[in-house]
């Protein structure tokens, strides 16, 4: 199946009809229920059917009893039986829906949870590019479509045809053929008319939901950038570039409810001039003597029944069409295989002391930008290894192909000597704590988002890593404490709250290898010291990749990498590369210098060339 940017489809997109065939699975988990609903379908189709045979009946016993020849209880039996019988027809069609509620309901239940375990396990570069708010709509869409599918598919078309061919069947056994011949050439041009007529539409629908798409994402995103916004003062920028989005919309939305006028008012065209010619062969029929009065009510009433459910089927079609191409982008999500997946013999990784080596490895986001180039360098079991370099030299990307966010293009990366593509990624991800550089934290309590770490913990053991965070001081003087919201992603917290909330995250995780992505780059210098010697402690068994600017907070790491375009120009401890007078020295004059001045201190861009910000670092 062919894939569009953001599941965007062309207007002329043909809906793949084989995508009911694969909902044949999630009926199947309740096989016994789907027979019943059917049987209750099919007992309900016969009651509404035998209904106006009913109504022949006593409208010829009454015409019938003028003569005076008529026995008082007969005519309260057909009565009775009439009732029972439009009865039925609702009972189980109700008893149908009730029966089938829980098969739809868990149908969508399934394919969502499916596709939200299958976005989560889709690789890092598939989030970059995302957009969240068509994302999101696509998901809510596409789970609305099973059921619509599910129910409309099922307990109308069929349903429908059906009845067709049991009214056919009847005409054609009372009555001349020539009944069965007006109405089967009403059915069909009245369903090409509402094919062809819905297929026009389609393309208005289907603009109206793009654009839909796309101004709720700009909304979102907008949103999500609210401080970005205040900023720039761009509010009215945002709110025109908005308003644009909707007026869009807006002018799909016409044109979809203008063509949607043409197609009922066509449809009711057709219904209207079939009723006058059937009814009319009928009047000339009971003028005759060939049909009685009740022959005549039994063929109006069989013409109402088929059109009322025909009248819909213009809407039911498109809506089916829709349905289709809703479901056809949510199965188009579970299509896409992650690029990062575990190998088929891939065993959990049991990391004893956790040794890092990466071997001659090399890697690039973009075949034409490579972003690191024979990479070779060890993390000894219990070690800490800092890299520090100018933004762009790939200190970053290191980390990220060590999480295994990405897998290297040449070269390996072993832990305790396993190369991380063949153990399960669960098993690595689990041994392996990060503190990022930009902490996002859930729209929850901070309680909910310290105890991430490790789902399930004791709240003491909570209590603890936020203590060693030096974050409990902080949570003690608010009002409410732990069971504060922090809001949209952190928003009601400093950058260096959320940095602490992220260390007490690692700490509480207690991972036996750390990945320190400038951790304390949120902080002042007090809180820093404090926090790096939490950080010392709790890195002190563990072997710790240390991505740092500021190189004060790196001196008494054991091995310092210098990374420049991608390579690793410099190795040694401080003392040692400061006695080199390379690059590593330079900065740390320079940021030293920038220190002692009171100036802010220099960042790692100062120094080397100016970072391409187009690609990740």
């Amino acid at each position: 199946m062919r894939t569009y940017a953001d599941n965007d489809y062309p207007a002329n997109h043909k809906p793949d009809w084989r995508v009911i065939a694969g909902l044949w699975p999630y009926l199947m988990e309740f096989r016994g229920r789907v027979i019943l609903a059917a049987g209750c379908l099919v007992i309900a189709k016969l009651a509404t059917v035998a209904t106006p045979i009913a109504l022949k009946y006593i409208v010829d016993y009454l015409d019938a009893s003028r003569s005076g020849n008529t026995v008082l209880w007969i005519p309260v039996v057909l009565v009775i039986g009439y009732g029972l019988l439009r009865f039925g027809g609702t009972l189980f069609n109700e008893v149908r829906d009730a029966v089938f509620a829980r098969v739809a309901e868990r149908a969508m239940r399934r394919v969502s949870l499916k596709v939200f375990e299958h976005l989560h396990a889709r690789e890092l570069a598939f989030h970059l590019d995302r957009k969240t708010g068509g994302l999101a709509r696509d998901m809510e869409r596409g789970s609305s479509g099973i059921s619509f599918l599910l129910r409309f598919t099922l307990f109308n078309i069929v349903p429908t045809i059906l009845e067709i061919v049991m009214v056919a069947g009847i005409l054609l056994v009372a009555f001349r053929p020539a009944y069965v011949v007006a109405i089967i050439i009403a059915v069909v041009v009245y369903v090409v008319f509402s094919i062809k007529v819905t297929e026009w539409r389609t393309g208005f629908v289907r603009e109206s939901n793009a654009r839909d798409n796309a101004s709720n994402a700009r909304a979102i995103d907008s949103l999500l950038n609210y401080e970005t916004v205040k900023y720039f003062n761009n509010e009215t920028f945002e709110a025109r570039t908005y308003d644009e989005d909707l007026e869009a919309w807006e002018q799909a939305r016409l044109k979809n409810r203008l063509s949607l006028a043409t197609l009922n008012a066509g449809q009711a065209l057709i219904i209207g001039v079939a009723l006058i010619v059937i009814m009319g062969m009928a009047v000339g029929d009971v003028a005759s003597g060939a049909m009685t009065l009740g022959d005549f009510t039994m063929v109006n009433a069989y013409l109402i029944q088929l059109f009322i459910p025909l009248n819909a089927l213009g809407f039911v079609y498109r809506e089916i069409r829709q349905a289709l191409v809703n479901v056809e982008r949510l199965f188009s999500l579970l299509e896409q295989a992650p690029t990062v997946t575990d190998a088929p013999d891939a065993q959990p990784l049991a990391p004893d002391g956790a040794e890092v080596r990466f071997e001659h490895v090399g890697f690039a986001y973009r075949p034409d930008r490579p972003i690191l180039r024979d990479i070779d360098f060890t993390i000894p079991a219990g070690h800490r290894v800092a890299v520090v370099g100018a933004s762009g030299a790939g200190k970053s990307t290191l980390a990220r192909l060590l999480f295994r966010f990405f897998d290297v293009d040449s070269g390996a990366i072993t832990i305790d000597g396993e190369d991380i593509r063949h153990v399960t990624q669960d098993s690595l991800r689990r041994a392996i704590g990060v503190v990022p550089q930009d902490t996002v934290l859930f729209n929850d309590t901070l309680y909910s988002n310290l105890a991430y770490g490790r789902p399930g913990a004791d709240r003491d053991d909570v209590y603890r890593a936020a203590r060693l965070a030096h974050l409990d001081r902080f949570i003690e003087s608010l009002p409410d404490g732990y069971e504060t919201r922090v809001g949209e992603r952190g928003l009601k917290l400093s950058g260096g709250e959320k940095q602490r909330v992220a260390i007490a995250r690692v700490i509480l995780k207690d991972p036996p290898l750390l990945i320190l992505d400038e951790a304390t780059s949120s902080l002042d210098s007090l809180s820093e010291q404090a926090i790096l010697g939490a950080l010392d402690e709790v890195s002190r068994s563990r072997t710790t990749l240390v991505i740092a600017h500021r190189l004060s907070t790196i001196r008494d790491a054991d091995t310092i990498l210098v990374m420049d375009q991608g390579e690793i120009v410099e190795t040694g401890n401080h003392a040692s590369l400061i006695r080199a007078g390379g690059l590593y020295s330079r900065l740390w004059h320079q940021q030293h210098e920038d220190t002692e001045t009171d100036r802010p201190s220099a960042s790692m861009e100062a120094v080397g060339p100016a970072p391409n910000r187009s690609q990740p670092k």
